[in-house]
């Protein structure tokens, strides 16, 4: 038997609390940390830490206990980790606590996830408005002109502004409301945008996210904003998301998807 689409957002709703969640997820970031050409202490960690042109550097002794994965010892000495920008990217760890180097425009970090973060300690799930098929919308996908893709200049969860890549927009109609949004190309085809709404701020969080399906070769795809999700800096400060582009802020209430972290 197929599942209704309300039987698929269920499990996608499911999907979302539960990976959030887990050990390493969004709810256990507890820092990102900005490193500079000179080695130094981060907080709460053994090491000295800095950046250079090929990535992240790291020097320590083998009783600090950090280790690389994949690696068979603990550190000893200096080690040279690849950021998730890397296709081999590394990641080291500390006992449970996980230690992701991170590229963004440039400048490299090391992000900390632990699992007995309070943010994760204290989550009760995520609100979300009740599945309405009314939602879920054609949409219709046009590219900016071939070559043409545009880098937006926007602010970020963190205060600074960053480059917004975006590659075209939908036009869709909603609660009798036609509108259109930028969006960029995901990796895999799909489409991705940052939206706010009427409701952002005061029932949802203060902007959403949204993935829709890989256009057809005439540009027809769904916009289904019962899948509208919360962004990663909802479950954790220390992530730099950004907020929506110029045109993205829909004047009327989207009542669909999710709403905001609920805490213990």
């Amino acid at each position: 038997m197929t599942a209704t689409a309300a039987e698929e957002w269920k499990h996608w709703s499911d999907g979302r609390a539960a990976t959030v969640s887990t050990p390493h997820g969004q709810l256990a970031l507890t820092g990102t940390h900005w490193l500079e050409p000179e080695p130094a202490q981060i907080a709460g960690l053994p090491g000295a830490w800095w950046a250079d042109a090929e990535g992240v550097r790291l020097r320590a002794a083998a009783a600090d206990g950090l280790t690389v994965a994949g690696a068979d010892a603990p550190v000893d000495g200096e080690v040279l980790l690849r950021p998730d920008t890397d296709p081999a990217a590394d990641t080291a760890a500390l006992g449970e606590v996980l230690l992701v180097p991170i590229e963004r425009e440039g400048e490299l970090a090391l992000r900390v996830f632990d699992p007995a973060s309070p943010r994760r300690a204290s989550f009760a799930g995520i609100s979300a408005y009740p599945y309405s098929p009314e939602w879920a919308v054609p949409a219709v996908f046009t590219p900016f002109e071939e070559g043409t893709g545009q880098a937006v200049l926007v602010p970020n969860a963190d205060g600074k502004e960053r480059p917004l890549a975006v590659t075209g927009r939908i036009a869709f109609t909603v609660a009798g409301e036609h509108r259109t949004l930028t969006v960029s190309r995901t990796g895999d085809g799909r489409l991705f945008g940052v939206i706010a709404d009427a409701t952002s701020g005061r029932d949802t969080y203060r902007f959403r996210f949204v993935t829709l399906p890989t256009p057809d070769a005439d540009g027809h795809t769904v916009l289904d904003l019962n899948r509208a999700y919360l962004p990663p800096c909802a479950f954790a400060d220390h992530f730099i998301c950004p907020f929506p582009p110029p045109g993205n802020r829909l004047d009327f209430a989207v009542e669909a998807g999710e709403k905001q972290v609920l805490t213990r």
